[in-house]
């Protein structure tokens, strides 16, 4: 009867064998299938998952079947537990290791052909990593050439149980507008505040005044727009910087619970606390330093950056995002506002006002000269009087300078290089003193004592100089500690403290005293500001050999000397360094701004970032080779070495990107115009996830926009 009916009509039969046909050709869909036979999930049976691995080969989402008892729990954003690694063998199929990931998705279907395996744990049914956080987080990687694992990584901080029970509060009403206060002295500060308040996305870059008003003044910014009912974020540089604002924020908003403080020195516990209360939408702000970069903010209306040129932004975890870049991004994907802030002004910020994305903030000459401090330079009067003025550390115009201020106040003294001597040469040859076990740079802790290696950390009695047998050392670079010893022989009156890396100060009462510090660690003075600042030692700041050199040494001296009182209270600043210098001039004159466009310009002629985008590749030397054979680069990428990296001696620190000790890397910096970053970071991730997955010998390190070119 069958027969007869396809016999009958033959148009069906055709449409049934091509059905078959289709069916036969079309691949066999995953079956997801859970352990021990249990039940998979009715609806969205498939789970999506981005697992914990940071490697650029394995960047994607792996599928794993929903079982029904886990379908609940299994949301999208959710950690989970995974077998990784499973395959196939003697016909069987086994399982990998577990390893931790989140729920990206939820699907009916899977494209993988093969069998699925399951998810082995909800590890937390707290949703973190919800689509805009994953959203940022693609870009982030895709920009820096990096595995979304590893932003994913620095975006979402390690679990704490017991916090995730406690249960969400209430979110706070929005605080009342606040009053401009100190943007009053900014002629488009009112209007910078009004269209925060108003919902609008203004973006600055803002030239912040010498003086203690910047943590009010940024406060005020962030709590307009908490008024206007929207999120707000502050990154800062460091703990000191992040506490002065959250300091300010309380005092503008009456000590309401509004904002959370997002820092390392909170520790895991209240991080977390607080990161899930954002997270929650219990609270809108935040206020922290770099990690705080990912904060999930509901509804940003502001994102602001503090000191962007800072190097503290750079995040040191690949895929080594900057804070300012990643603030960038968000502006743009979510249509907040953006504000960056500093006594400098960094090239990236000068570019961003050249080509119009963001608008110049910054006070006028008047207003600027009431509040600077005098600052001076070693001129040829000085150089008339003491004809040593130009060659000596401590001139005698520095002596007059801190004398006459210490019957005012504090004095700040600022020294570019931290410790006693922290390098040694030979007295007769100049060849530097080198530690015999790892070659390592010789240093002095303190007067008396032998000195040692500054790498291993062995004592070197009686040394001897390889090159000429010399016995003698000389200090070729003076230290911090060195010269609060020294200031203390000269000033035996006065109190002389010091503030490092090992201990800094956080505030110094307003009395007559020496601070000696190093760049960033100058603790806030408790009156109106130093009486003076001696800015030693220029010279180590300008000769580094880094494209970034003059830049750096001006947001340095421009830090110190916002401390300062004003020159109508007496305030002065003196910088020991070549005055014709371009970043001392900027200094003399207080125009960060100035000092930036004519950086800009010079970079745009040699082709320098931020005008060009540049990646460095380096490793052995075959890896670069191969690397740059196998990118397919843009057309108009320009590929300048390799050249050989310097070796790393044995015994010295290990650095990111940098050369173990004894091995010889190449560095080759791949250059293309605006416009084509996120080609050229996609042709250097699609070669290494290739080379990665072929194991074809050793692979290059990619690095995008490296700071350190010069």
């Amino acid at each position: 009867m069958g027969d007869e009916r396809r016999r009958a009509d033959p148009e069906n039969e055709q449409l049934a064998l091509i059905r078959e046909t289709a069916r036969a050709a079309r691949p066999p869909r995953a079956r997801p299938r859970t352990w021990r036979g249990a039940a998979l999930a009715d609806r969205l049976p498939v789970a999506r998952v981005l697992v914990d691995k940071g490697l650029v080969h394995l960047d994607r989402y792996f599928d794993y079947a929903v079982p029904a008892a886990m379908d609940a729990e299994a949301r999208p954003g959710v950690r989970v537990r995974v077998r990784f690694g499973a395959g196939e063998r003697g016909g069987r199929r086994e399982g990998g290791g577990l390893i931790n990931g989140f729920v990206v998705e939820r699907r009916a279907e899977s494209d993988y052909p093969g069998v699925l395996a399951p998810l082995a744990q909800v590890l937390s049914t707290e949703p973190v990593l919800d689509e805009p956080l994953l959203r940022l987080c693609r870009a982030v990687a895709d920009r820096y050439a990096g595995a979304l694992a590893d932003v994913v990584q620095l975006a979402v901080p390690p679990r704490v149980a017991r916090v995730e029970r406690q249960p969400a509060g209430p979110a706070p009403a929005p605080p009342p507008p606040p009053e401009p206060g100190g943007w009053s002295r900014y002629p488009r500060g009112a209007a910078f505040l009004g269209a925060l308040a108003a919902g609008e996305s203004p973006r600055a870059v803002w030239a912040a005044l010498p003086g203690p008003g910047w943590p009010d003044e940024l406060a005020r910014a962030l709590a307009t727009v908490l008024a206007a009912g929207r999120g707000a974020l502050a990154v800062l540089p460091d703990g000191r910087a992040a506490a002065r604002v959250d300091a300010a924020l309380r005092a503008v908003l009456g000590g309401a619970d509004q904002h959370v403080l997002l820092t390392a020195d909170a520790g895991p516990e209240a991080r977390y606390r607080r990161w899930l209360a954002v997270n929650r939408g219990t609270v809108r702000c935040v206020v922290g330093t770099r990690a705080a970069m990912f904060a999930p903010v509901r509804d940003l209306g502001l994102a602001a950056i503090w000191d962007d040129a800072d190097p503290s932004h750079g995040d040191d975890r690949a895929p080594q995002p900057h804070a300012r870049e990643v603030l960038l991004l968000r502006a743009a994907q979510e249509g907040a506002a953006l504000l960056l802030g500093g006594h400098g002004v960094s090239a990236e910020a000068a570019q961003l006002v050249e080509t119009g994305w963001a608008a110049p903030l910054a006070a006028d000459r008047e207003t600027l000269r009431t509040t600077a401090a005098l600052v001076r330079t070693v001129d040829e009067t000085d150089v008339a009087r003491d004809p040593a003025a130009r060659t000596a550390r401590l001139p005698s115009l520095a002596w007059r300078t801190a004398r006459d201020a210490l019957a005012r106040g504090p004095v700040l003294v600022q020294v570019p290089r931290r410790g006693y001597v922290p390098r040694l040469a030979c007295d007769r040859c100049r060849a530097p003193a080198r530690c015999d076990t790892c070659h390592g740079p010789l240093a002095a802790e303190r007067a008396g004592e032998e000195v040692r290696c500054g790498w291993c950390g062995t004592e070197v009695p009686g040394w001897h100089c390889a090159e000429c047998g010399g016995g003698r050392l000389r200090a070729t670079v003076v230290g911090a500690r060195r010269t609060a010893e020294e200031l203390g022989r000269a000033f035996p009156t006065v109190p002389v403290r010091t503030s490092g890396r090992e201990h800094v100060l956080p505030t110094v009462p307003d009395q007559p005293a020496l601070i000696v510090s190093t760049p960033g660690a100058e603790p806030v003075p408790e009156g109106p500001g130093y009486a003076a600042a001696l800015l030693l030692d220029g010279w180590a700041l300008l000769g580094r050999p880094d494209l970034r050199a003059g830049e750096e040494a001006l947001r340095r001296w421009l830090t110190a000397a916002a401390l300062v009182r004003s020159q109508q209270d007496g305030g002065t600043v003196l910088v020991l360094a070549e005055p014709t210098l371009a970043p001392v001039q900027a200094l003399v004159r207080w125009d960060p701004a100035g000092h930036a466009r004519r950086e800009l310009a010079d970079r745009a002629v040699l082709g320098f970032p931020p005008v060009s985008r540049m990646a460095a590749v380096s490793g052995p030397a075959e890896a670069v080779d191969g690397l740059l054979r196998a990118a397919r680069l843009p057309a108009e990428a320009e590929v300048l070495g390799p050249v050989p990296l310097p070796v790393t001696e044995p015994g010295a620190p290990r650095r990111v990107g940098r050369p173990p000790p004894g091995e010889r890397w190449q560095r080759a910096l791949v250059r293309v115009p605006p416009g084509i970053g996120a080609a050229l970071a996609a042709a250097l991730k699609s070669a290494q996830a290739a080379l990665l997955t072929r194991r074809e010998g050793p692979v290059a390190w990619v690095r995008i926009d490296p700071p350190d070119i010069g």
